[in-house]
């Protein structure tokens, strides 16, 4: 087993995927600020490769005052024009406008919790998931359970799918494949008693 083997999806002629993977993907986030910015980002997604997000993800934190989810909650419509005309992001209208209404409802679950992160831990009482086997899932009774719960605080674009992908990305669930480097280390990081098998 090659000591550095990624996980299969990975592009290995891309530097920036493979930093991504390295260093980000899968590993469990317990930072509000690092979690929104994730969380707004793979909104931004739906339907697109992650790999473009990537690349447009400075031009997202420029034009999104740094991810700051109170400043984003206060986007009116002459700033959604402004990101509109921004060339460097992606000018969806509807992700636009979503973001703004995810925003307001992720200033609702912190006043709520006390954290986005500890809302979002509170479905798995704080423990990474972790697949048995290489099943390469899209969705799951965590995301299918947090999709449900977004929806009925008005939080856009998050199906189930979108969700799972989230939840993978921010380390709830560790998806990396077995033969990973990451997952190993990611394991041993986490410690057996804090991962939950589904």
């Amino acid at each position: 087993m090659e000591q550095n083997r990624r996980c299969s999806w990975v592009n290995e002629q891309s530097e920036l995927y493979c930093k991504y993977h390295d260093e980000e993907w899968g590993t469990p986030i317990r930072d509000d600020a690092k979690m929104y910015e994730l969380f707004l980002l793979e909104l931004f997604q739906a339907g697109l490769s992650w790999v473009t997000i990537l690349k447009k993800r400075e031009a997202f934190r420029a034009a999104f005052d740094g991810f700051d989810v109170e400043k984003i909650a206060r986007y009116g419509e002459e700033k959604i024009g402004q990101l509109l005309m921004n060339a460097d992001i992606i000018r969806s209208r509807r992700k636009i406008e979503a973001a703004v209404v995810n925003a307001r409802a992720v200033l609702e679950i912190q006043r709520e919790y006390g954290s986005f992160c500890r809302y979002l831990w509170s479905f798995s009482n704080g423990k990474v998931i972790r697949n048995p086997s290489e099943s390469y899932r899209t969705v799951s009774k965590l995301s299918d359970r947090i999709t449900e719960d977004m929806k009925r605080r008005g939080i856009r674009y998050a199906g189930s799918v979108t969700i799972y992908s989230f939840l993978q990305a921010a380390g709830m669930i560790n998806d990396h494949e077995t033969a990973c480097f990451r997952c190993r280390q990611l394991l041993e990081e986490t410690g057996m008693e804090n991962i939950v098998y589904e």
